[in-house]
C-alpha cells in the first residue's frame, strides 16, 4: 500500500475522534515517522480554548510516546474544501522532529490536494543555534 494513502487512512481515522464540540472543525493528522511507522492524532478542543491541542501535535506526541524521533512525512486532514496548513506552533513542532526537507501533505475528505516541504511552509524556522546567541 502506497504510503500516503496509508497516512490518509489514519489522519482520516484519527479525524473521526476529534473532540470539536464548539467549532466542529474536526481534524486528524498522521505521521510518518523514520522507523516507517504511523502515529495519528486529531484535535481536542476545551472551553477554555487555550487549552485544547492540535491534531499535529497529538500524532507527534504519539509518535514520541511510541518511542520515535524522527518525522519523515506528515498528513493534515480536515473537512470541507479549503485546505488548512498547520499552525505556526504546529510547523516549529513539525520542524523540531523533522527537517525542512520533511514532506507536508494537506488533504481534504476526498483526498490529498497538495503535498510541500516543510521549508515552503515555515522558511525561517527558529532553531537550536539562535538558543546559542
Amino acid at each position: 500500500m502506497k504510503t500516503s494513502h496509508s497516512l490518509f487512512r489514519a489522519a482520516e481515522q484519527a479525524r473521526l475522534n476529534a473532540y470539536a464540540p464548539y467549532s466542529k472543525f474536526t481534524v486528524g493528522a498522521a505521521v510518518l515517522s523514520e522507523n516507517n511507522k504511523i502515529y495519528a492524532g486529531c484535535n481536542v478542543e476545551n472551553i477554555s480554548y487555550p487549552c485544547g491541542s492540535c491534531a499535529e501535535q497529538s500524532a507527534i506526541s504519539a509518535m514520541i510516546t511510541g518511542g520515535d524521533r524522527q518525522i519523515k512525512e506528515i498528513l493534515i486532514l480536515a473537512g470541507g474544501t479549503d485546505l488548512i496548513t498547520p499552525c505556526g506552533a504546529c510547523l516549529q513542532r513539525i520542524n523540531e522532529f523533522g527537517s525542512l526537507q520533511t514532506l507536508v501533505h494537506l488533504a481534504a475528505p476526498d483526498g490529498i490536494k497538495q503535498t510541500l516541504r516543510l521549508a515552503d511552509l515555515l522558511p525561517h524556522a527558529f532553531n537550536d543555534k539562535e538558543l546559542r546567541r
